[in-house]
């Protein structure tokens, strides 16, 4: 008792794909190298590398790995002691257009599409706003067309 120290964090990263005018996405080669990278230096204590995921950059591509991966984290630490710790999310993007690196204040990026099977149709508003702390936010309406 009273020499536990601070609960552990456990980061989860993502970066994405190539997309329309960039060809090659810096963020799929770090994401993609991290977890051998980390092997190779060791983690900090106390701070667990959860997953590294590459998505796609269109909306339904990125949506169903993404809520996988953070499922599994709630699940993860729901199945962890009474004092699991805290998760951290790290998004990393790309803006074509940058001359170096950058750290994004607010980034706000909406991606609309639908997904119709027979007559229904689900139509997904797909919201990414990074700010402290970062939020992801999707939501889906059903439509019925007649």
């Amino acid at each position: 008792m009273g020499s536990e120290g601070p609960p552990a964090v456990t980061i989860h990263v993502t970066g994405f794909k190539k997309f329309h005018g960039v060809a090659e996405n810096p963020t799929e080669t770090i994401v993609g190298n991290l977890k051998e990278y980390m092997k190779k230096k060791g983690m900090p204590k106390g701070v667990i590398l959860g997953s590294c995921s590459v998505l796609e950059t269109a909306g339904q591509g990125a949506v169903a790995p993404l809520y996988q991966t953070f499922q599994s984290s709630i699940k993860s630490k729901d199945s962890e002691s009474s004092s699991p710790g805290r998760i951290i999310w790290i998004h990393f993007g790309v803006n074509s257009g940058a001359t170096r690196f950058a750290i994004e204040h607010q980034a706000v990026n909406e991606a609309t599409f639908a997904v119709r099977v027979g007559m229904e149709a689900t139509v997904f508003k797909f919201f990414c706003v990074l700010r402290v702390p970062l939020f992801w936010f999707a939501e889906s309406t059903h439509h019925s067309f007649g």
